[in-house]
């Protein structure tokens, strides 16, 4: 028996059977696209890798330690530590040497009071720490320093125990009308979902500085600083005289 036709149109048969392919691609192309954003969420919210730590050329680390320096930080030469991970003797060497002081006039330069630290040398920076190394980014964008931290979950706790816990932050930061520094929660979100401001204490967008400075960090901070600004990929500051 042949397959009915109307009107010159395919068989009832073949239209079945190539409706039944089409419904069979559709869920094929559905369970495929739904495995892809799940296998992406998990890895990027639920079980995020750890982040690559920033490194430094040479002179890039050169230019950083004469930085910290400045700043009065004590910077452990690159030689001592290099030599500390193969010849013990040189590694004291280094560091007795670094330890030396050299008699010599206290001067001030108002070039000294501006310190300017690109992205990169603030994440190296934070590299150099072993447990923050993976863990901590930040990003710097106009008026902007933002944060990137994976946390971990302790391993009693009732939910997510011994997991990662992606969680990133916003602080806008900039120089009122007065001159006086400007330092505000723009939010909190964990694994990609913001926080609800009452959540946070209401902290939301209020100026730190102005909230908490009357005494204390803040105050202090506020009155040490005579100018900073956050650009796209870099930290100025410049201190007070």
């Amino acid at each position: 028996m042949r397959a009915l036709s109307i009107n010159g149109s395919p068989p009832l048969s073949l239209q079945r059977g190539a409706s039944g392919a089409k419904l069979l691609l559709i869920i094929a192309a559905t369970m495929l696209v739904t495995a892809g954003l799940t296998f992406f969420i998990i890895r990027t919210y639920i079980f995020p890798s750890p982040l690559t730590p920033v490194s430094l050329n040479a002179k890039e680390e050169q230019q950083l330690d004469q930085k910290l320096t400045r700043l009065g930080w004590q910077v452990e030469p690159r030689s001592a530590v290099t030599a500390s991970s193969g010849d013990s003797r040189a590694a004291d060497s280094a560091s007795e040497n670094s330890d030396e002081l050299t008699p010599e006039a206290y001067r001030e330069f108002d070039a000294d009071r501006q310190v300017t630290f690109s992205e990169k040398e603030v994440n190296s920076m934070i590299g150099r720490n072993p447990d923050f190394a993976r863990r901590v980014a930040i990003d710097f964008s106009d008026n902007l320093a933002s944060a990137k931290m994976l946390i971990p979950i302790p391993d009693d706790f009732p939910i997510m125990a011994g997991e990662i816990l992606r969680v990133n932050t916003g602080l806008d930061i900039h120089l009122d009308a007065n001159r006086r520094p400007v330092v505000a929660l723009v939010g909190v979100s964990l694994m990609g979902v913001p926080i609800p401001n009452a959540w946070l204490g209401n902290m939301k967008n209020v100026n730190l500085v102005g909230e908490f400075g009357d005494r204390g960090f803040w105050n202090a901070f506020a009155d040490g600083v005579d100018d900073i600004q956050i650009r796209d990929g870099e930290l100025s500051i410049k201190l007070r005289k």
